[in-house]
């Protein structure tokens, strides 16, 4: 599979001046085709002033800053800021990350869309994440979002779900579902957990202990105004029901398994074993299921299977699921569950913990961890089950998936000062190289956790942020929150496996839950820059840990993350980034532009990078090998002849060998004769052959209503085209 990548270019600019200076700026950029622009703004502000200017020919001229001191003076200063991070892409083969706030279902996310045809029950479609271009939107964020197969963006709405326009400049409403308008009141969804079956149907488990399904569009993809409950269980009456016993602890986190039941499991995200607390886990049955939403009558006593917990013994994470069965992570134990008539326990597993963890007096922060155990729900490979215990230091903990063996732990972000705390609470993220070799990143969060969670009638399966949060660090950001980031990997060897520390970061604050681009090679986050306050996004190299970029947002204390972490979009092309529910961050990369219009920019959120499998280029008609993503694109107000330029790199070999296809209106991928594209260099270079590291272009043209316009609208162009490679 070949891979596609592409460059941008930033300024930052900072006013370092003191105080009250009167500020404005001037700058100037000239592209590869002498299109020479500037612009200039006044601007006072109090401490810092950030300015983002993204030339699309990705060659910056000249950018100077103007200062205007209080005599009147102007000094100017060249505070020019280049990235040009050089790509280092990586063998996308498997990656996983569970949320511990926006915890929807186990996620492989890959530079490819995973094969979820695989999962039965499962779709989800995660792209890689190349992005620069930031657009501020929606002052009332969502702080969760998920995505159908349509492309729909689920979004907690009214105490409900709903699917929302996020790339809208104000954003709207489509459909939704209110619990207080629709049905009564008297709870809420539990969007964190929340997720989308195979069917597009939402799942969604609630406050009052109740696991819902909302038919959200109807067969076409349409969006319903009002979505339909088409599934309403309560879980926690049928397991009392049928254990006979009152259970403690409230309805935590549900998932399909690979056959399709439904899992759940009782707990909060702390769970005090001296408290003595009755907690449950379990699933629904397939069939029950399936009955339910055919009207018919279902009794739950028979279709619903429940493992008793030990009092004081509750999930404290989210259920991750794999080919083996459900993997639960307790305060005490790691369980492999399988549904065979019955919860049947593959292989249960202890760990250790020294309990929760809060703050000191005399320490800097005023929180703590979320979690008394792990704190990070399991991650997974196939053959590995990866989460963190919480003893002083944590421990990663290797876990062999068909035993449940310890085969491998060390411990991680162990070099911190001895009044620095840590607990991960944020599931790790792993990358399986296919090789070998499991890369796992974990990250400190203490001090984000709120005091109250220690509270004896305190409910922990309450997710709001004055629940969870620590006050003081919603308010003052990062500095209330203890650094480390690090990666360890584990190693298969001839006699087992190892783990070995590759990086360590003990001057990162980073609750936003980093993503890994296997496309790039880069690492991105959402920090905080604990010396000029500033919120940043942050470019890590995945090798190294060296920052390699950072941008600036804000320095506002609101556009924290609250550690809901970034999404990335289904167009191939977008990050999002919530900062509660301020405003909504997007990161773009601007990949295609009309070489004869530079002037007029192509509507990004129209263009669309994909993964076209093998399987499927072969089957349109596509002939040799795929040599890049399948790069969708609509621009408007064109020419009847129009040239459209995409930005790529990943490409190797003799250019002759590639050949460019694209759909026509019957879904058929078709050549493209020779005379209407080619390959060039940035600087209009024909090459002979081709380098992974280089940024190529690739040129077509188009005619307005020919054979490759999949677009019926005069003056609008839509192609779908692919390299491949003979």
């Amino acid at each position: 599979m070949g891979r596609i990548y592409n460059s941008c270019y930033f300024l930052t600019i900072r006013d370092r001046a003191i105080e009250n200076e009167k500020c404005f700026f001037i700058i100037k950029a000239v592209d590869d085709k002498g299109w020479k622009k500037e612009g200039s703004i006044n601007e006072r502000k109090k401490n810092t002033i950030s300015i983002y200017y993204i030339c699309s020919y990705a060659h910056i001229g000249m950018c100077k800053w103007y200062t205007k001191d209080r005599g009147g003076k102007i000094r100017a200063e060249d505070n020019r800021r280049k990235c040009s991070c050089s790509i280092k892409p990586i063998t996308a083969k498997q990656l996983m990350i569970i949320h511990i706030w926006q915890r929807v279902m186990p996620m492989f996310i890959r530079t490819v869309i995973i094969q979820i045809r695989q999962m039965k029950y499962y779709r989800l479609i995660f792209i890689r994440k190349l992005m620069f271009l930031m657009k501020k939107v929606n002052p009332n964020a969502s702080p969760a979002v998920f995505f159908d197969t349509y492309g729909h963006a689920v979004v907690p709405f009214q105490g409900g779900l709903a699917i929302r326009d996020i790339n809208a400049d104000e954003t709207q409403t489509e459909g939704y579902f209110s619990p207080a308008k629709h049905d009564g009141g008297g709870y809420v969804i539990q969007s964190s957990y929340s997720f989308v079956d195979e069917s597009n149907r939402l799942v969604c488990p609630t406050s009052n202990n109740h696991v819902l399904m909302l038919k959200a569009t109807d067969d076409a993809g349409n969006v319903l105004p009002e979505f339909e409950k088409v599934l309403d269980i309560d879980i926690k009456a049928a397991a009392e029901e049928i254990t006979g016993k009152t259970l403690d602890q409230n309805l935590l986190s549900v998932v399909f398994d690979y056959e399709g039941n439904l899992w759940f499991a009782t707990g909060g995200f702390r769970i005090y074993p001296e408290r003595k607390q009755q907690g449950a886990m379990g699933y629904i049955s397939r069939a029950a299921i399936d009955a339910i939403l055919k009207g018919e009558h279902v009794d739950l006593k028979e279709s619903t299977f429940v493992y008793e917990l030990e009092p004081g013994e509750g999930a404290e994470n989210g259920i991750a699921s794999s080919k083996e069965g459900a993997v639960i992570l307790t305060n005490q134990n790691c369980y492999l569950l399988n549904a065979k008539d019955g919860v049947q326990v593959q292989w249960c597993t202890p760990y250790e913990s020294v309990g929760a963890k809060d703050s000191k007096e005399g320490d800097e922060t005023t929180g703590g961890g979320l979690a008394w155990g792990g704190g990070c729900s399991p991650s997974l490979t196939s053959k590995l089950v990866m989460f963190t215990d919480n003893q002083d230091p944590v421990n990663l903990l290797a876990l062999d998936m068909k035993t449940g063996e310890i085969v491998a732990s060390m411990p991680v972000i162990d070099e911190l000062p001895k009044n620095m705390q840590v607990s991960v609470e944020n599931s790790a993220m792993v990358y399986d190289n296919g090789e070998g070799t499991v890369s796992t990143i974990v990250c400190n969060w203490f001090g984000a956790g709120s005091a109250k969670l220690a509270d004896a009638d305190n409910d922990s399966s309450i997710q709001t942020y004055e629940n969870i949060y620590d006050v003081n660090w919603l308010k003052k950001g990062n500095k209330m929150v203890v650094p480390g980031v690090e990666r360890v990997d584990t190693i298969k060897t001839k006699d087992g496996y190892e783990m070995k520390s590759i990086w360590c970061r003990n001057d990162i604050h980073d609750t936003s839950m980093m993503k890994l681009s296997t496309a790039t090679g880069y690492i991105y986050g959402y920090v905080q820059d604990l010396e000029s306050g500033m919120w940043q996004f942050i470019m890590l190299d995945f090798e190294t840990g060296e920052t390699v970029f950072t941008m600036d947002v804000s320095d506002k204390p609101g556009y924290n993350n609250m550690a809901i972490g970034m999404y990335a979009g289904n167009s191939g092309n977008t990050l999002y980034c919530p900062t509660g529910y301020l405003e909504l961050l997007r990161l773009q990369d601007r990949f295609v532009y009309l070489p004869e219009m530079p002037y007029r920019k192509v509507d990004l959120d129209k263009a669309k990078r994909n993964v076209l499998t093998q399987e499927e280029f072969t089957e349109a008609g596509g002939k040799g090998n795929v040599a890049g993503w399948l790069n969708t694109i609509t621009v408007e107000n064109v020419h009847p002849n129009t040239t459209v330029a995409i930005r790529m790199k990943g490409i190797a070999g003799k250019a002759d060998t590639f050949t460019l296809y694209a759909y026509d209106k019957e879904n058929k991928l078709k050549e493209v004769p020779a005379e209407l594209w080619h390959i060039q260099e940035e600087d209009g270079t024909l090459p002979d052959k081709l380098t992974e590291d280089t940024l190529y272009e690739v040129h077509v043209m188009v005619e307005d209503g020919g054979e490759f316009d999949l677009s019926d609208t005069e003056k609008e162009i839509k192609i779908a085209v692919i390299l491949g490679n003979k």
